[in-house]
């Protein structure tokens, strides 16, 4: 497995019941059970192409008993018999990642473990996270061909715990460990240059979207912010 897929597969605790949304190859249940960190997992995914990759591995990896394939959109696969209480989703946007997690949501399915890796709209998934009172445990910001990838791992409570507007953004542990991982410093350097042009741009339409703007000066503000600190 590569790296991000290694360091998802250390957030989950050993023993748990666990389904992988959006699978593909199924690498990360295969891994976690071959190990022996997990006994049973749900490889789904809403592709064919991709559920056939991941049933081929499964069968050469001799797992079918313990992993089995699900063919759907979501969380849809999942059934409440199925006692799954860890949830894995990775590699898609933050807003797709919320809704699918929010359907599941209004179904009762209230999973005490999650683990996510949106690659894209990550405040707006720890907003839904402190929304549905989950707090966040566990949080990587890792660098992978080219790409920044932020993980994490929340676990549901009876309460609610809220987050500054820094805290959503950057993610509350990412920010603690900022000075200590190098990948921090560069994924936000160029999300400065990336905010500015993004802003220069706003400021020259005809029309200006005065709501946008105000959103983007704020998080230049932010970054800033937490690059001087």
């Amino acid at each position: 497995m590569n790296l991000r897929l290694n360091t998802l597969a250390k957030m989950v605790d050993p023993g748990s019941r666990v389904a992988d949304i959006g699978t593909d190859h199924a690498y990360l249940p295969i891994e976690l059970v071959k190990d022996s960190v997990i006994e049973y997992a749900i490889a789904s995914d809403i592709a064919k192409g991709p559920l056939q990759n991941a049933q081929d591995d499964i069968k050469e990896a001799r797992l079918e008993d313990k992993i089995d394939t699900r063919l759907g959109s979501g969380l849809e696969t999942v059934k409440h018999e199925d006692k799954i209480d860890t949830v894995v989703i990775a590699g898609m946007g933050g807003k797709l990642m919320s809704q699918i997690l929010e359907t599941a949501w209004q179904k009762g399915f209230n999973f005490p473990t999650l683990i996510l890796e949106p690659n894209i709209g990550e405040p707006g998934v720890r907003r839904w996270l402190i929304d549905h009172n989950y707090q966040i445990v566990g949080e990587d910001l890792i660098a992978e061909a080219g790409h920044t990838y932020e993980l994490i791992k929340a676990v549901l409570t009876d309460e609610k715990h809220e987050l500054t507007n820094k805290e959503v953004f950057f993610g509350p542990l990412i920010l603690k460990s900022k000075n200590a991982n190098p990948v921090f410093k560069e994924k936000w350097t160029g999300q400065l240059i990336y905010h500015e042009k993004l802003l220069t741009n706003l400021n020259k339409a005809r029309e200006k979207d005065t709501e946008r703007i105000k959103q983007v000066e704020d998080e230049i503000q932010l970054i800033k912010e937490v690059l001087i600190d």
